[in-house]
Formats: C-alpha cells, sequence, structure tokens
C-alpha cells in the first residue's frame, strides 16, 4: 500500500485563496517550497489577507477569460470556489463555475485538479447547498484532467461558519433555545488536519479520479461540540432544543445573535439537518496520519488565534486575568489583531472609503500618519469629538487631543482611543478601537501608488458584533458611516494634494 508522500516543488494554483480553507493553504503550500499563485476575484482582498510573498492574480470562474491567465504554467490547481449565496440560482452558478474551470484546466494542461467539497448524507436527500457542491465535483471529473476531491463536514478552525457560529453562541447567550438540528450529528475535523490532506493527496498517482471522506475521529452532535468549546473557554450556557425553528427562521436568528451573515447560516444549517458522517477508511489508509480529536482541535483554533497575533496583548490587560477570561478576550478581539490587516476577519462587518490625490504617496501617507490626536479627523471632526465624549462619559478613553509625532508612529502607540496593531510605513495603517461599544472594531488605511503624482488612499472600517446588541449599533450608525468614511478618505486626498501645491509653491 502507498503511504502518503511529499509533492516536489511544482507551480501550483489556489482558485479561491481568500477564503477560509484557501488563506490557510497559501502560506503553507509556499512553505513547502511550491511556486503558489493565489486566485480569487478581488485582487485588493488577496493582498490584504495573504500580504507580500505571494503571486496574487485576479480571477473569477464566472470569467473564463481570467481564468487562462490564471493557469498558465500551472501543474496542480486547487478549486475551493462555492456559492453561498440564499438566492436560488446558485447551483446554476456553481454549474458554470465549475464547467468553465474544468475547460480552462484543460485547456492550460494542467496535471491535477484538487476540489474541496462536504461530505453527503447517507440515504437522505442533501441539502441544495451540499447537493450543488457534489454536482461541482461530478461537472469537475467530466473532463480530461484528473480530478482529486476531498470531502469534509464541520470545520475546526479560526474563521470556518461553523466555528464562529459555537463562539458567539457561547460567549453572547448562556441561555440558547435551538432549533433541533443542533442535535443532528457529525464528525468534525481540526482544520490541520484538512489541510495536511490537501496537501498529501495530490502526490499520490493512486488518488487522481478518486473521491474521499475526511472526518475527526469522534462523532457529536453540534450541541456537544458547543458544550466542549464552552468547557474550553470557562462557560457554562444551557441549550434547550425545540422543534418550532425551521432552517428558515434559525438562519435569521442566526444573523441576529452571531456575525455570520443569513446566507453563510442557512448554507450551514441546511447541511446540518440530517446526520452528516464521514466513510473515511479509504482516506486513512492512503493518507495515515493521526487526527487531532474535537476538544485538541478547539484548543489548536484557539492557539492560532493568539499566537497568529502581530502585537501581543498588553501586560495591563492579561497578566491579572484567569485563563478563562483570557481566552474570551481573545476569541472576542483576535481576530483585529490577527495579521494585522484590514480585511483578517472572515465575518465582521465592513465599510469601505476610497479616493485619489493629485499627490506623491509620501503627502497622503503623512495625511494618514497623523490622523487624529491635536490634528483632529479631518472629515466631520466635531462627531468625532461627541464620539469621544460619549465614550468618556461610559467609562472609555475618549479623545484626548495631545499631539503625535507621524514620522514616529510604531506599532504598540496609543492615541485618542486608538491603539496601532499593524503599520507597514508609506503603505498601511490599522488601528484597534479601545473605546466602549458593544463588540471589537478597527480602521484601517492604505495607500497605493498610481504613479509619480497619483495615489489612491483606502479607509475600511472594521467591525465584529458582539451579539444582538453589536449588531443593533452596527445597522444604527451605517448612516453616519456610509458618509463619514468616503468623506474622510477624500479629506485625506484634499489634505495631500494642498500640502503638495505648499511644498512647490
Amino acid at each position: 500500500m502507498t503511504v502518503a508522500g511529499t509533492l516536489p516543488p511544482t507551480r501550483v494554483l489556489v482558485l479561491g485563496a481568500s477564503g477560509y480553507v484557501g488563506s490557510h493553504l497559501v502560506p503553507r503550500l509556499a512553505a513547502s517550497g511550491h511556486a503558489v499563485r493565489a486566485a480569487g476575484r478581488r485582487l485588493d482582498a488577496l493582498r490584504a489577507r495573504l500580504g507580500p510573498g505571494v503571486e496574487c492574480v485576479a480571477a473569477d470562474a464566472l470569467d473564463p477569460a481570467s481564468l487562462g491567465p490564471a493557469l498558465e504554467g500551472i501543474e496542480i490547481a486547487y478549486y475551493l470556489v462555492h456559492s453561498m449565496g440564499a438566492g436560488g440560482d446558485f447551483p446554476r452558478l456553481d454549474r458554470q463555475a465549475a464547467e468553465n474551470f474544468r475547460d480552462a484546466a484543460a485547456r492550460a494542461g494542467v496535471r491535477r485538479i484538487v476540489y474541496l467539497g462536504g461530505l453527503q448524507p447517507r440515504d437522505e436527500d442533501a441539502s441544495a447547498h451540499l447537493a450543488s457542491r457534489a454536482e461541482t465535483g461530478d461537472l469537475l471529473r467530466q473532463g480530461p484532467v484528473p480530478v482529486t476531491e476531498l470531502r469534509a463536514g464541520i470545520i475546526i478552525g479560526p474563521g470556518s461558519a461553523a466555528f464562529e457560529v459555537i463562539r458567539d453562541l457561547v460567549f453572547h447567550l448562556p441561555v440558547m433555545v435551538t432549533p433541533r438540528w443542533v442535535r443532528s450529528r457529525s464528525q468534525p475535523i481540526a482544520l490541520d488536519d484538512v489541510l495536511e490532506y490537501l496537501m498529501r493527496l495530490p502526490a499520490l498517482p493512486e488518488a487522481a479520479g478518486g473521491v474521499y471522506d475526511a472526518g475527526g475521529p469522534e462523532v457529536l452532535t453540534y450541541e456537544e461540540l458547543m458544550r466542549r468549546f464552552a468547557a474550553q473557554v470557562g462557560r457554562r450556557p444551557w441549550i434547550v432544543p425545540v422543534p418550532v425553528l425551521t432552517p428558515r427562521l434559525s438562519s435569521y436568528w442566526l444573523d441576529l445573535v452571531t456575525a455570520v451573515p443569513v446566507n453563510v447560516a442557512r448554507a450551514l444549517i441546511e447541511g446540518l439537518g440530517h446526520d452528516v458522517l464521514a466513510d473515511d477508511a479509504a482516506l486513512r489508509a492512503l493518507v495515515p496520519r493521526p487526527l487531532m480529536d474535537c476538544d485538541a482541535a478547539i484548543a489548536a483554533a484557539l492557539a492560532a488565534e493568539r499566537d497568529g497575533t502581530e502585537t501581543p496583548m498588553p501586560a495591563e490587560e492579561s497578566s491579572a486575568e484567569a485563563p478563562a477570561a483570557q481566552s474570551r478576550r481573545w476569541t472576542e478581539g483576535s481576530w483585529l489583531y490577527r495579521q494585522g490587516r484590514a480585511d483578517f476577519a472572515y465575518y465582521a462587518k465592513h465599510m469601505h472609503g476610497e479616493a485619489e490625490a493629485a499627490a506623491p504617496a509620501d503627502a497622503v501617507w503623512r495625511e494618514v500618519a497623523g490622523i487624529g490626536g491635536d490634528n483632529g479627523y479631518y472629515f466631520l471632526d466635531a462627531l468625532w469629538s461627541l464620539r469621544g465624549r460619549l465614550d468618556r462619559w461610559v467609562g472609555g478613553r475618549g479623545i484626548e487631543r495631545r499631539p503625535h509625532d507621524p514620522d514616529r508612529l510604531a506599532v504598540g502607540d496609543r492615541f485618542d482611543f486608538w491603539r496601532v496593531v499593524a503599520l507597514e510605513p508609506g503603505q498601511r495603517l490599522t488601528l484597534l478601537a479601545e473605546m466602549k461599544m458593544p463588540g471589537s472594531a478597527a480602521l484601517a488605511f492604505e495607500v497605493q501608488p498610481l504613479g509619480p503624482r497619483r495615489t489612491r488612499v483606502t479607509v475600511t472600517a472594521s467591525f465584529h458584533p458582539a451579539g444582538a446588541p453589536g449588531l443593533l449599533y452596527w445597522h444604527a450608525l451605517l448612516p453616519a458611516h456610509a458618509l463619514i468614511f468616503p468623506g474622510l478618505a477624500r479629506a485625506i486626498a484634499s489634505r495631500a494634494e494642498l500640502a503638495t501645491m505648499r511644498r512647490a509653491g
């Protein structure tokens, strides 16, 4: 019997690289010596999530013209694309995307396609989303390029939909009135185990054309999974299943109390409507490896959030806390620190604003680095002052209006109600909000040169709501945010242009 080997250095494409699994797979492939090309619909999101050192290209499986350049010279292509749309048209879109990619891979001479699909229920009708994932694998296999399909169910890791739902429910609802699907059985698997399977299967000639179920070593209900997570973070939720919540109602309910969007929640719940168990004997024989149990997988996910940060938690906030309190603080807020980038939250709310300045990048950067303190916030500063007063009234730091030197800005610096958590001088600045609010927030700035005297500045506000109060807070402020952040980007551009003209005169 062949034992899982190691794929020699290969030119690899990961389509869907900005997604949950893809953004973890790309660094592993690169660290193993492969020439990795990361592809996704939004080039800015790819670069933000993956950072420098990875070749990023824009490609959309629904746009055949974009696939040819992305697949050029590629030997192994990972297909990690699946529609999570709530509309009824997603099966057609998934079908079209799979056919486009299958045909483009054949034209490009790709040697192997690796597809991550979903476990299918036994002897029962699959949900529309699970059925679409199975059909995607079937369509990919209709082409001449050999396909290896790995099917996984619940993946335990920071950023997975199931894990994010568990986190929000456990932290925000001490009493949960839950639908019957919390009693459905599954085999949750650690993210690390899924990534190892994806890494090793392409090295095996006998895996070409195979479909493999991947499951963890334990069979658990979703309720048991929540209790396991709760035990590790020091919580004891009271879970009461009731028969009256349909999958549709459940998805709207989850949208109210978690940060996971309703379309993702609905796909998740529909998949949990049945027992979904893995027949993984073939995979374990082909790729023998010890698998993490549920407790170890949860612990690894929490540790990845802590250890994956660029900025350690300040001593005054962590040293006196009990382990459970530290764990809660990390799991609720560490997504803001992780990687130090604005697009680091898989299920956060975002508001963007951008503008172009007729000024060099260094002039724009100086305005970005000098924001706040005695310089103010350039646009609707009175509203920022009001927010600072409100923060002080509820026990926060508020706005201090003291000077800070933009030339000496460093990670860890604090001004007003912000802390600098990531800094690439001249390019990116990420601020973590330390104001009192029902959730965690960050404000990120990106400066992109377009020419000698043309620069784009992008402002991104990100918010991870803490349950229903956080969601109400976010939606209540949407009209103001829709005005403030685009206006702030324009104000930064205008100030940079004025400063450039003054220097030239």
